[in-house]
């Protein structure tokens, strides 16, 4: 399998492999915050659970631009989500992140509790803002790097927080990392 670059992002890659793919993965958050991707979701654009599932809307229209670009949205009113759009209609939310640099700034934002296990946590510690939807990776405000190794333990369970399709196996994570959002 080969890895994918920022930019050019390879918009052939099915969600799935593009969610394995992410984990390992380093995210930067304008140069100043990050770490690397230990936990990530799967939605696809015939998914159910997903919100591209019934077509192009406002809120979900980063899901059908290009890829390698960011879908940022409001879960419950209260939690900013970063996904990463691949295919048309397709995205993988990053659930977790082992924070590497800028621990001062995350614990800022977040004086108390995990810095970055689950969505809303990481976006908080991060500052990842509902104005960095539709945002490229491309280094400027946010930025990927892909690890190399291809001999990745991953586990695979299914997704958290859904009504629709909550059985479909498309969670994944780093095996041995104490900082997923949940055990699977």
């Amino acid at each position: 399998m080969s890895l994918p670059a920022f930019p050019p992002f390879d918009p052939s890659l099915d969600v799935c492999t593009l969610a394995k793919l992410l984990l390992g993965a380093t995210l930067t958050v304008r140069g100043v915050v990050g770490g690397v991707i230990i936990e990530t979701e799967a939605y696809g654009a015939t998914d159910p659970a997903s919100h591209s599932f019934r077509g192009p809307t406002l809120r979900n229209g980063a899901m059908f631009g290009p890829a390698g670009y960011a879908y940022v949205y409001l879960s419950y009113g209260i939690h900013v989500c970063l996904n990463v759009v691949g295919r048309p209609g397709e995205a993988v939310l990053i659930r977790a992140l082992q924070p590497q640099w800028g621990l001062d700034h995350m614990r800022a934002r977040r004086p108390a509790g995990p810095l970055c296990a689950g969505p809303g946590r990481l976006t908080q510690a991060l500052n990842v803002q509902l104005s960095d939807n539709g945002r490229p990776f491309d280094g400027t405000d946010l930025a990927l790097t892909f690890d190399d190794r291809s001999n990745k333990d991953i586990l695979c369970g299914p997704r958290i927080g859904i009504t629709r399709a909550k059985d479909v196996p498309w969670r994944f994570g780093l095996a041995g990392e104490p900082g997923l959002s949940r055990k699977f």
